[in-house]
Order: structure tokens, then C-alpha cells, then sequence
């Protein structure tokens, strides 16, 4: 039995909760942002967390109080809410051959955030079938619960907590791209990934100077799948040039 898969042989929810421990870092910090801005924003304590606990996703929570606290139609704040949460239609369809053995893959995908994604994307293939929805569920739940936690502490005493401590207020905002950069880390050890990373940064950060902000992810996001595949399909090219380059030498030989 390998190491990826002995801790999992009676508990692999366990195992799930543990690895997701480190998410927590990055969901707590900007889920008490989000508790304290719908506050003042008019929403209740409770309306924060009823919104934590069924829309649970972070980018669209904030638009949703924005939109919502400046009277803009019920039909264009879930229109918005949905084109930002149209990525899960490609998570999805990534994450479901690891538990399509199970009937309730498809109810839990409300626990597929980015960060549950990228985690699982890399464990689920390492661990043995049936150990697979023990730990998606676990690793899920604790994202899920945390970040309803953080929500309830910013809705109750985020305000205080700010007022007490001016710097942590400034810290907040950056905690999740942190993590972001946390889970990108290990992909820098691979030169095609490096390169498509550092391209997707540097056109971001000059379209960010430029004063086209809202364009800069969008835009970036598409010149890095550019790049990668690009520079995928010319290794490709090159691999194969090599290939029949040996064939021949052989046969001449």
C-alpha cells in the first residue's frame, strides 16, 4: 500500500478534513470580510449567513450585497451571480470521473469551490476509489463550515475586531489571493506551467496599469490557455521531429 493511500484505509473523511485544514487560512480572513460588509451594507447577521451557507461563493457573495445594497433588479443580480460562477461548468465535469461511482457526486458539487477543486484535482487521482467521496466530503465540509464561521464572526463582531486592530482590516483582502498563489506555487516547478503562469501575470499587471482592471483577469486568463497550449503543441511538434529522427538513424544504421 502507498503512502498517498494508508492513512485513508478507515478514514478517509478524516484524511479530507486534515489536507483542507490549510484553506482555512485563506476562507476565514475574507469570509469575516464578507460578514462585515453585508452589515453595512443593511443586510442582517442572519441574511449574511443564510447567504454564505447557499451561495457559497466568495467573488459572487460580494457583488451580490453590492448589488443588491445599490437596488439593482433581482434578474440582473442572479444574472451576474452566474456568469462569475460559470467556471464550475468546467469544475465540474474535471472533478465527477473521480466520483461518479457515487449517486451523490452530483448533490456535493455545492462544496466545489476553487480552492476544493485544485486540492481535489491533485489528491482524488492518488487515492483509491473507494476512498474518494469520504475525503471530497471531508476536505468539502470543512471549507463549508469555515467559511460560514468567518461569515457569522464578521456579521456579529467584525466591526470591533477592525476597530481593535486597524492592520488586520488591511490584511484581509489579500488572504485569498495568497492562497491562490499557495496553490500555484508547485506549478512553477514545471517549465511550461512557469512560463504560461509568468505570461498570465505580466499581461494582467500591464492591463491592470493601464487602467483596464476589470478586463485584466479575463483577458490574462485567455492569453495564459493561449500560451499553454501553444507552447504544448510545439513541444509536441518537436518530440515528434525527434522521434522520426531516431527512426531514421536507425534504419540507416
Amino acid at each position: 500500500m502507498s503512502l498517498d493511500t494508508a492513512p485513508t484505509a478507515n478514514r478517509p473523511w478524516l484524511l479530507g478534513m486534515r489536507e483542507a485544514i490549510p484553506l482555512l487560512g485563506g476562507y476565514v480572513p475574507v469570509a469575516i470580510s464578507f460578514g462585515l460588509i453585508a452589515v453595512q451594507s443593511g443586510f442582517s447577521g442572519w441574511e449574511a449567513v443564510l447567504i454564505s451557507t447557499l451561495v457559497y461563493a466568495g467573488a459572487s457573495q460580494f457583488l451580490f450585497v453590492a448589488m443588491v445594497a445599490a437596488g439593482a433588479p433581482l434578474w440582473f443580480v442572479v444574472l451576474m451571480t452566474l456568469l462569475i460562477n460559470a467556471r464550475h461548468v468546467v469544475y465540474g465535469p474535471n472533478i465527477a470521473p473521480w466520483l461518479s461511482q457515487s449517486r451523490w457526486w452530483p448533490w456535493l458539487m455545492h462544496g466545489l469551490t476553487d480552492q476544493i477543486f485544485a486540492l481535489s484535482h491533485v489528491r482524488l487521482p492518488q487515492l483509491r476509489a473507494e476512498d474518494r467521496m469520504g475525503w471530497y466530503i471531508g476536505a468539502s465540509v470543512v471549507a463549508w463550515f469555515s467559511w460560514i464561521g468567518g461569515t457569522a464572526v464578521g456579521a456579529i463582531a467584525g466591526k470591533e475586531l477592525t476597530q481593535r486592530w486597524p492592520l488586520l482590516g488591511e490584511v484581509m483582502p489579500f488572504a485569498l489571493p495568497a492562497l491562490f498563489l499557495v496553490l500555484l506555487a508547485p506549478r512553477f516547478a514545471n517549465r511550461l506551467w512557469a512560463i504560461t503562469l509568468g505570461a498570465t501575470i505580466v499581461v494582467a499587471l500591464l492591463l491592470a496599469v493601464s487602467g483596464m482592471k476589470n478586463a485584466a483577469i479575463p483577458i490574462a486568463a485567455a492569453c495564459g490557455a493561449l500560451v499553454y497550449y501553444g507552447l504544448g503543441i510545439l513541444s509536441g511538434r518537436k518530440v515528434s521531429r525527434e522521434n522520426m529522427k531516431r527512426e531514421g538513424e536507425s534504419q540507416n544504421g
